[in-house]
């Protein structure tokens, strides 16, 4: 199924990744999103479980071994063409998570990578869904 002007709501996991009192940003090389920066992700595979998802699709997009753990946030991500149709509609689950190992690297899907403290979070323009999960990371995460 394409992920533009889908049948159905698509089901995709994000990583939010703190480490040492920054977070992990990716800029997207493809649409959705191409050029903006977010939080490394995409969709589950039929047959994969979501924590394995996250841990698959942070590791394609960064080079990273991540550990999932709490849920941040369950949402949904609907956009619409200039004609009203749906032209985008994922159901996303945001899992706070941890470094485990690997070497960050811009990979799969995405042009850069980088770590961010919460102070320069304003330079990224990030989507206003993506800034306040990172947020609520930062609040949960015992390393900040």
């Amino acid at each position: 199924m394409s992920r533009e002007y889908p049948d159905r709501p698509l089901l995709g996991v994000g990583g939010v990744v703190v480490h040492e009192g920054r977070v992990l940003l990716v800029k997207r090389a493809s649409e959705p999103l191409k050029g903006e920066w977010s939080i490394p992700g995409g969709l589950v595979e039929l047959g994969e479980k979501l924590l394995d998802a996250v841990k698959r699709e942070v590791l394609e997009e960064t080079g990273l071994m991540v550990e999932p753990g709490e849920v941040l946030e369950l949402f949904d991500s609907i956009w619409h063409d200039a004609d009203g149709r749906c032209q985008y509609h994922y159901v996303l689950v945001d899992y706070l998570c941890q470094v485990t190992s690997g070497t960050l690297q811009a990979a799969t899907d995405v042009s850069e990578v980088r770590w961010s403290s919460e102070a320069e979070l304003p330079t990224f323009n990030l989507r206003p869904a993506t800034l306040a999960v990172i947020l609520k990371a930062f609040g949960k995460n015992v390393e900040h």
